[in-house]
């Protein structure tokens, strides 16, 4: 009787036993689809899950090969805190590690950064990256931070593109006119005096009405690779539009100034050739000596008068401001 009933009981707890690894089985096989679902998700935004066991430094990444977002193989990079550190940017470097080690320190809630790291091919990717400790030891100390990376480097190429766009002229890339009032009014300081090159194109009209917009465009930054090469590295340059250009130079020194003003006339004293074609044109130039407590505007209107004044004296010349320029 008694082995009837230990038999019934091993039957039962068999049957208990293949019901729970049927169970169990189920539950594996949703809990893959799941994962399978969440990390397709991760995967199409260009979101990588990450985790950090804070005493070893050892990194785990769930969705993603290690390294592969710097173009690294695992085999490449070893998956730990130190590795990460030495691919950030080195302008980025010093604050994103602070911002970490804040956190784990418990000085912020979490840790937080977009920042800059290091391409294998040396180019540089940007990163939103976020984490915060997800368990610690029994005496407070932190054992695990999970959190959360994208790679972000296109939407910031774009953001970028963006600003860049909105200080340039987008057909020679030197400064537009906002850009050069705005580098005006940085560069003024008591006691300091500036010049202001107010630069027209002598015949630039009948070349474009010859030729083409397409061979006036190339013309146009032919003369402004002209100006960025005689002006010098403490220059700002800018197109205002048309075949208008503005030069600004930190000096008043009348000789030097004179000099570059020659020296850009006499790239365009002879003719030459731009895609096949003849090109015979000139500068007129009007220089403004500016100080502290003027404006661009003011200084660029005194500029223009000195060039008109040239173009009714002959054109292709220069002539720095005086108040008989303003009748």
């Amino acid at each position: 009787m008694a082995s009837d009933t230990a038999a019934e009981h091993i039957k039962q707890l068999q049957a208990e036993i293949a019901q729970l690894k049927r169970e169990n089985a189920q539950l594996t096989a949703l809990n893959r689809r799941a994962e399978e679902k969440l990390f397709a998700a991760l995967d199409g935004n260009g979101l990588c899950l990450w985790e950090q066991h804070i005493p070893s430094g050892n990194l785990t990444i769930f969705n993603m090969r290690w390294g592969e977002m710097l173009g690294f193989s695992p085999e490449e990079l070893a998956a730990h805190v130190d590795i990460w550190k030495s691919k950030l940017h080195p302008e980025d470097k010093a604050w994103v590690i602070k911002a970490f080690e804040d956190h784990v320190s418990g000085k912020s809630d979490y840790y937080q950064a977009v920042h800059r790291m290091l391409h294998k091919d040396g180019s540089v990717t940007w990163v939103s990256d976020r984490g915060r400790i997800v368990e610690r030891f029994a005496d407070g100390t932190p054992l695990r931070m999970m959190g959360s990376h994208i790679d972000i480097t296109q939407e910031k190429r774009y953001e970028l593109d963006l600003a860049l766009l909105a200080h340039s002229d987008p057909l020679t890339n030197l400064m537009n006119r906002q850009a050069i009032a705005k580098a005006f009014d940085e560069c003024l300081q008591p006691e300091m005096r500036g010049a202001l090159f107010f630069i027209d194109l002598d015949g630039f009209k009948a070349l474009n009405d010859r030729h083409g917009h397409k061979f006036g465009d190339n013309l146009l930054v032919h003369v402004a690779h002209t100006l960025v090469s005689h002006s010098g590295e403490l220059a700002k340059i800018a197109r205002l539009g048309g075949d208008e250009f503005v030069i600004i130079l930190p000096s008043s020194d009348i000789e030097s100034l004179g000099m570059l003003a020659q020296s850009l006339l006499d790239v365009y004293r002879q003719g030459f050739l731009l895609e096949g074609c003849d090109v015979e044109i000139g500068l007129s130039i009007g220089i403004d000596i500016f100080s502290y407590g003027d404006s661009f505007a003011k200084s660029c209107d005194r500029a223009d008068a000195a060039m008109y004044r040239v173009k009714h004296q002959g054109k292709n010349g220069y002539r720095f401001y005086q108040q008989a320029d303003d009748r």
